[in-house]
């Protein structure tokens, strides 16, 4: 099979890198790359991307040095794994990734619950006690404090829009009820965190994608939904979203409806914290205002945020130039 590829987003300069192919990593993993897949999770801890799951089915833990852009099969892994899954969900919380739920198989479906110490490289079932969720996939879990928010994900024609929590200090799952409104059961959704706060943004219910954007409140145990200023992406589902200061960075995905299975190379930014030049650029664009007078950098940061731009095509950049 081929080899998962890596690309680079550089959220300054706003360009994209492909990494060439790297030789895997020496001494503590073994010589091997994972293969590509879908339906798998990558988290991070410190400087350490860890890839794990996915389909075709597989329950082989690798790992990717940010760093060095180095490779690393973990050999010194001990304690009895996830079987092989896909669509499931992972999270972390210090230096334990905690695995949940997802497909073992093809429309079967699991709710249990594992844990990888990082620091000891030691997989370990975690017992839970109290109700879990339903067994599904393509749910999202999130970690807040000490505990893990599970929302959505879809089992059985089911699309769920319900919260369980789960605490990792007594092994415990609550459900108490959430106040209305909710947001519309989905599954293939994003989800971050944001001063102790949860988001969701898009999904899939089976006839439609959704681009809305829905915060949570673990006090209050209630949902509010979000309207974001600018310009966002359409519906989607199946993206990739990632938390980078005050900033969301959304990537691919799918777009559209039932039957519509185009996939995207669009990325947006949702600025939670927008500063004032920031504002001014996004008027500068939207009324299109003239640029000739503004300052260098600023004309350079407008061309970025609205020119797609291929780092390996360009000659200045791979002269090593700034713009």
């Amino acid at each position: 099979m081929e080899q998962m590829d890596v690309h680079v987003f550089n959220t300054v300069s706003l360009f994209w890198k492909k990494l060439p192919p790297v030789s895997p990593g020496r001494g503590d993993g073994h010589l091997e790359v994972p293969f590509m897949r879908c339906g798998h999770t990558a988290v991070l801890v410190e400087d350490t991307v860890y890839i794990w799951g996915g389909y075709p089915y597989c329950n082989v833990l690798y790992a990717f040095d940010v760093d060095a852009h180095m490779w690393l099969k973990p050999s010194r892994v001990s304690g009895p794994p996830p079987e092989k899954r896909c669509n499931h969900s992972a999270c972390v919380l210090e230096k334990a990734m905690f695995i949940h739920g997802g497909e073992p198989k093809l429309t079967v479906c699991t709710n249990d619950m594992y844990k990888l110490d990082t620091t000891t490289m030691v997989w370990s079932v975690i017992n839970t006690r109290g109700t879990p969720p339903p067994a599904s996939y393509h749910h999202s879990a999130t970690i807040i404090g000490t505990k893990m928010f599970v929302f959505g994900g879809y089992m059985g024609g089911q699309f769920y829009n319900t919260i369980r929590v789960f605490d990792t200090e007594t092994d415990l799952w609550l459900n108490p009820p959430s106040a209305q409104p909710l947001p519309e059961g989905r599954c293939s959704h994003s989800a971050f965190t944001y001063n102790e706060e949860l988001y969701i943004f898009g999904g899939w219910n089976g006839y439609q994608a959704f681009n809305d954007v829905w915060k949570f409140c673990p006090e209050t145990f209630s949902w509010k939904k979000v309207e974001p200023k600018g310009k966002g992406p359409g519906p989607m589902y199946w993206m990739c979203c990632c938390m980078v200061g005050d900033r969301i960075i959304l990537f691919g995905g799918h777009k559209g409806h039932k039957g519509d299975h185009t996939i995207s190379d669009e990325l947006h930014i949702l600025d939670l914290s927008a500063s004032l030049k920031l504002l001014c650029k996004l008027a500068v664009i939207q009324y299109g205002l003239i640029q000739s007078e503004l300052p260098h950098n600023i004309r350079w940061e407008l061309v970025a945020m609205t020119t797609n731009h291929d780092y390996q095509q360009c000659a200045h950049c791979q002269q090593g130039g700034n713009w």
